[in-house]
């Protein structure tokens, strides 16, 4: 059984109408060692006892030259009637939950030699992207890699830390943000917004099996559709990284 340890609340807000940004540190005296792109388990417990636990991306940005810190940032959706929802909406600053990890491999690999890569996700599933940025700032500069992420959210006030990738695009020329939205724009879209799912944006980045890797996070639908038109340009499975994000049901009531 992976080891369990305490995370206390140490700050928290809204990212969306239903997303919440959780700021929590390790509280046992070690460190959080992990790599962008990973995740940890929350566990608790449902109203008759039952053990339960739910997976969160690390969404925590960490310069790796400093080492491992405390920190464990997530982004929790919040699901009417759900268990897990309860337990975070009711947590004040200072209380504890307790989780394990980091577990995954949805990370950047050292040993890439790709000139572009692209960045899917939609939903919470941008959380692990975020985590990433340092890394990616690191491979802009070292050698030249072109990164481009395509963030699907239904309207504006869904775009989860779009002000994190906005601020890191305009640091670094080499990252472009293509914010993919299908209900609604803002009233004066920038020249990358798009309309529409991010599957219908594809077709004008253009893949190429010959430079490009992908990684795709977030709804199940989205991952498969991109997945199929990544290998339709010729991508080859190595170069199409996946994490799906499966919804959890409501605890049916009692």
């Amino acid at each position: 059984m992976p080891v369990q340890f305490p995370l206390k609340l140490a700050g928290r807000r809204m990212l969306a109408p239903a997303v919440g940004h959780y700021h929590f540190v390790r509280d046992d005296g070690q460190p959080l060692d992990f790599k962008p792109g990973q995740f940890i388990q929350v566990h608790f417990a449902y109203a008759d006892g039952t053990a339960a636990k739910r997976s969160y991306s690390l969404a925590t940005v960490h310069d790796p030259a400093l080492g491992a810190g405390d920190a464990a940032e997530i982004a929790v959706g919040f699901v009417p009637g759900g268990a897990a929802t309860a337990l975070f909406e009711g947590l004040e600053i200072g209380q504890h939950i307790t989780a394990s990890g980091p577990f995954g491999r949805f990370c950047l690999q050292p040993g890439d030699r790709n000139g572009r890569y692209l960045l899917i996700a939609t939903g919470t599933g941008v959380t692990p992207y975020r985590a990433m940025l340092p890394l990616l700032g690191e491979a802009i500069a070292r050698r030249g890699v072109e990164v481009v992420l395509l963030q699907g959210a239904r309207t504006p006030d869904e775009l989860l830390y779009g002000d994190d990738f906005r601020a890191f695009a305009a640091a670094h020329p080499g990252f472009r943000y293509m914010p993919c939205l299908s209900r609604a724009l803002p009233e004066q879209p920038d020249a990358d917004v798009r309309h529409g799912y991010v599957q219908q944006q594809l077709a004008e980045l253009a893949p190429d099996p010959s430079r490009d890797i992908a990684y795709l996070c977030g709804n199940p639908a989205m991952v498969d559709a991109c997945f199929e038109a990544l290998r339709a340009a010729g991508l080859g499975a190595p170069q199409v990284r996946r994490e799906k994000y499966l919804s959890t049901p409501p605890l049916p009531a009692a």
